[in-house]
């Protein structure tokens, strides 16, 4: 029998081009969600422990964000110590939503993609007892 493959309908549909590649490495995703979650900012200790990572773990990421101007980083002395504090910027959280946007698009095809199969599962299930 010769069956004939049709061409997809949407070639490029499952691309998800809008998958930031900065945005979507483990750790910068961890950062930036903290720092979604603290929009006042958070000190780099605090983000440090938040998101699991070491001191200069956390530093190289922050240079990542920060040349994609995603975050920003002030320092100041508070208590006669000197602060590192980091937060996202305007476009950092714009980009991280719109990243969120294609994610759930993800979500919502993978889903799409395992419900018939586990559905056509239970039902077999159900036919055998």
């Amino acid at each position: 029998m010769n069956r004939r493959r049709s061409k997809p309908q949407h070639p490029h549909r499952f691309a998800y081009d809008g998958l930031d590649r900065v945005i979507h490495e483990r750790a910068r995703l961890g950062v930036l969600t903290s720092l979604v979650a603290h929009p006042m900012g958070l000190l780099f200790g605090d983000l440090k422990q938040l998101c699991g990572l070491t001191d200069g773990n956390l530093n190289r990421h922050m240079r990542v964000l920060k040349a994609s101007k995603l975050v920003e980083i002030a320092k100041a002395i508070e208590h006669n110590r000197w602060q590192t504090v980091c937060t996202i910027t305007l476009e950092g959280r714009k980009r991280y939503l719109d990243y969120l946007g294609v994610l759930e698009q993800v979500i919502r095809d993978a889903s799409a993609a395992v419900e018939p199969e586990t559905n056509g599962k239970a039902a077999r299930r159900s036919a055998r007892t």
